[in-house]
């Protein structure tokens, strides 16, 4: 949809979220959804699993309501896992995350909500963000890493044929965590299916899309320096980018 503008934030300042605790995660990202909403944006997307499984909720129950309305916010683990049932055929179904999407359960709570027959079962990879965000993920030194949480999910679950990136980081991964599955199993990638949900609810919320202006702009953000987050993303969009520095004060309501 590149006819949309886009504001992202990374909060690169902070990160990891995925080993720190509920209240924190929250924190950090009811500031950082403000700051968008203060930016214009009306419609935010937590492109985060942790902050998806960690401080959704609460935003959309608790925060919302007092903020504005009208606005919204939405995550990345429901899209996710509505793709799930036309992809699995066994049935068993695996996530890998980090520690903090893992202990959440956000995963098979959701996936037992639509899909009640589907077996669940999660792993957490603590080190792989840091393997990318430290340039590793496509060096020989990830492999132990990679090697050692494909065999333990699917120790846990011989019967798993679809496995789920569950955080943004781990596309990079996807090449290794090839290497070491059976060719039998599906990988998730998240990105194309929440981008077409985003596509979809949308098309079901036109009241949502006016609100949204469509000049094809995409403005960067970060709470690190320019040019540390500028070198990461490079990795990802495979271009330079003019980015921002800007600093999340703390929010109360």
């Amino acid at each position: 949809m590149p006819q949309y503008d886009y504001l992202y934030l990374g909060d690169n300042a902070r990160t990891p979220y995925g080993n720190r605790s509920f209240e924190i995660v929250y924190e950090f990202t009811i500031q950082a959804v403000k700051k968008l909403f203060d930016e214009g944006c009306q419609l935010v997307i937590l492109a985060c699993n942790t902050a998806s499984a960690k401080a959704l909720r609460t935003i959309q129950q608790k925060d919302l309501p007092l903020i504005d309305p009208q606005k919204r916010v939405l995550g990345v683990i429901r899209p996710t896992v509505e793709c799930i049932d036309k992809l699995t055929k066994s049935r068993h179904v695996g996530i890998l995350g980090t520690p903090g999407t893992i202990h959440s359960c956000s995963y098979p709570l959701e996936i037992q909500k639509l899909f009640p027959d589907i077996v669940v079962t999660g792993e957490a990879c603590p080190m792989w963000v840091s393997l990318v965000e430290n340039g590793e993920y496509d060096l020989p030194g990830s492999d132990y890493f990679v090697k050692q949480h494909i065999r333990s999910i699917l120790n846990k679950d011989a019967l798993i044929d679809t496995l789920i990136l569950g955080c943004t980081h781990y596309p990079l991964l996807e090449n290794k965590i090839r290497h070491y599955l059976p060719e039998s199993i599906a990988i998730v990638s998240q990105g194309k299916y929440v981008a077409e949900s985003l596509e979809n609810y949308l098309s079901r919320h036109p009241e949502m899309d006016a609100f949204c202006s469509k000049n094809g702009s995409i403005r960067f953000y970060t709470t690190e320096s320019e040019d540390k987050f500028a070198d990461m993303a490079g990795i990802f969009l495979k271009g330079k980018i003019n980015v921002h520095r800007i600093n999340l004060e703390a929010v109360r309501f």
